[in-house]
């Protein structure tokens, strides 16, 4: 089993929330001794029926547990919030277990208003593989070809890595949107899903958007919200002073994996091909995917955000510290980026003067254009503070 980088609260109760397929379940079982848990999966049909009926059956189903047990692992808690009532009422008492929770949508808690613990229980993120995971087994051209999801990854066959992101983004994508009533315009939505991946890490335009999709605006804006919030994407804020002005500006929109962007794109059966435009967009993804993993395993509380300018002068990812360091990383899959790709870089240095500037790319060795460090891009991880 591939060891991965998150670190698991072992005496606390946490939320364990990630996108299906991440491994989320498979990490649980192994970080916690089944002679220690008492294991409860809510995808199970006879899980979640008696539970959704009678919630209080798990408050008494816990106080029997065997001596000895000291943990209570509950998958997919999102399909019956009711639980966490009695999960706080449990953990009220002395003695209490710690409790496991994972999911793969936050939404359903936010929506039904679900008790979230107060604090009680904290909470932490899973991901697809990372290169620091995979270690000598990571291949850029797969990872960039077909992502890094567990299962996706690991198999030895393109054509059947293929298949399984197939069926990801046809079924699964598909069942989660009808499974929580997310939206009654089905047909609509599985139309953005695809227009989405074609704009996936480009400024949103939603006007755009709704017209080919044949829906308003505010449906569009909807749309994207559900992807947030059930884990399939996430929006990166452009770049402002103030933080006021980041949020009324449109942001970018990145997918979760580089496979199932390509997959929604249904171009996964194509092999991406180098010096192409379309693999300098996945390679800028794969990039600002790795370093947003990483920076969240590490706990490092790093801010992201992009920089456009109305003269079109853009930097693919600005990283913030709590220590006031700002980077600013632009992102090339040349070997050989040469100085006009730096005209973004400079003109964010302009506005913020002590920006530590960066280019991320596939040269073999570190260099620099005036205020611009060229690198591989396996050390902008530790050139930004990111143990690796």
């Amino acid at each position: 089993m591939i060891e991965r980088d998150i670190q698991l609260p072992r005496r606390h109760s946490f939320f364990l929330f990630g996108p299906r397929q991440t491994g989320k379940s498979t990490l649980l079982q192994a970080t916690f001794a089944s002679s220690q848990t008492l294991y409860y999966d809510l995808l199970k049909s006879e899980e979640y029926q008696r539970f959704s009926a009678t919630p209080h059956l798990f408050r008494e189903e816990v106080a029997a547990r065997p001596a000895g047990v000291t943990h209570v692992i509950v998958d997919e808690i999102q399909r019956v919030p009711a639980l966490l009532n009695e999960i706080h009422h449990i953990l009220e008492k002395p003695q209490a277990p710690y409790f496991c929770l994972s999911g793969s949508s936050a939404r359903k808690l936010k929506r039904s208003h679900a008790n979230l613990l107060a604090g009680r229980a904290w909470t932490c993120r899973l991901f697809p593989l990372t290169s620091r995971e995979l270690g000598s087994g990571f291949s850029l051209h797969k990872a960039l070809n077909l992502g890094t999801l567990p299962s996706v990854y690991l198999d030895e066959s393109a054509a059947g890595a293929q298949r399984t992101l197939r069926a990801y983004v046809e079924t699964y994508l598909r069942e989660e949107i009808e499974a929580e009533a997310l939206t009654r315009n089905l047909g609509g939505f599985l139309r953005f899903l695809t227009l989405a991946a074609d704009n996936n890490g480009q400024v949103i335009n939603y006007s755009t958007i709704a017209r080919e999709c044949g829906v308003s605006y505010q449906t569009v804006k909807g749309y994207f919200q559900i992807l947030e919030d059930t884990l399939i994407g996430f929006f990166l804020a452009p770049y402002a002073r103030s933080r006021r002005k980041r949020l009324i500006q449109h942001p970018k929109f990145y997918f979760f994996d580089t496979g199932v962007a390509r997959a929604l794109q249904k171009t996964i059966g194509v092999e991406l091909q180098p010096k192409t435009y379309e693999y300098g967009r996945i390679f800028e993804h794969f990039i600002v995917l790795e370093i947003m993993r990483l920076a969240s395993y590490q706990e490092l509380d790093y801010e992201f955000s992009f920089y456009r300018t109305s003269n079109q002068a853009e930097v693919d990812l600005i990283v913030e510290t709590p220590a006031k360091k700002t980077y600013a990383i632009e992102i090339k899959a040349s070997q050989q980026p040469e100085a006009q790709a730096m005209s973004g870089l400079l003109s964010f240095k302009e506005i913020c003067p002590k920006a530590v500037l960066y280019c991320v790319s596939q040269a073999p060795q570190r260099r620099k254009i005036k205020d611009v460090t060229i690198l591989p891009w396996r050390d902008i991880f530790s050139a930004i503070g990111i143990k690796i």
